[in-house]
């Protein structure tokens, strides 16, 4: 089935697109980065883990001023608050040490990944957005997750990377499949 893009849609999925490929390369280098660092909670990880959802701000803002051509991005304000808080959350969590970093990345995990659920639904008409809304499902189940593991026996921050990747997956699908409506047919 084609669609025809309307041409707020055409420039709107043309700049997600482009934001879709530079997040999947942050997602892969930054689990990279991770992977080295993640067996402590040492300063280097703690940045990186701070840098995530800081990251995840400066996208969202660039996908809301994107998106006032075809739709609301009040939802995408709401993942920059959230977001915010998420990475204040996690420099204070640090001194109390991995289970309270775990349950503020977890937070986060399941609250931005409700609003990307949300989001790309409302954007199911641009195309490209069914790998967002799978992303967005399991970013809910994988936050619930970094909850639970926080209070296992021996929690590990390794759990951030296998979040990270996946969810660079699918922004480089999204991105793939964004390509038809970013041209406008």
């Amino acid at each position: 089935m084609t669609t025809v893009a309307a041409p707020g849609i055409s420039t709107t999925a043309s700049t997600l697109r482009r934001l879709y490929f530079v997040r999947f390369g942050f997602a892969i280098v930054w689990a990279f980065v991770m992977f080295t660092t993640a067996k402590h909670l040492g300063p280097l990880a703690m940045t990186l883990l701070v840098l995530y959802p800081l990251f995840d701000v400066a996208a969202a803002v660039i996908d809301a001023r994107a998106s006032r051509a075809t739709g609301s991005p009040t939802l995408l304000y709401v993942n920059v608050v959230v977001s915010l808080l998420a990475a204040v959350g996690l420099a204070f969590a640090d001194a109390s040490g991995i289970p309270a970093v775990l349950r503020v990345w977890g937070a986060w995990a399941v609250a931005a990944g409700l609003v990307q659920l949300i989001v790309a639904v409302t954007r199911r008409n641009m195309g490209g957005q069914w790998p967002m809304i799978i992303s967005g499902g399991l970013s809910i189940l994988a936050g619930g997750s970094f909850i639970a593991g926080a209070s296992a026996d021996n929690p590990a921050l390794t759990n951030a990377i296998g979040y990270a990747i996946p969810g660079a997956i699918f922004f480089l699908i999204s991105a793939i499949r964004l390509g038809r409506a970013a041209k406008g047919n």
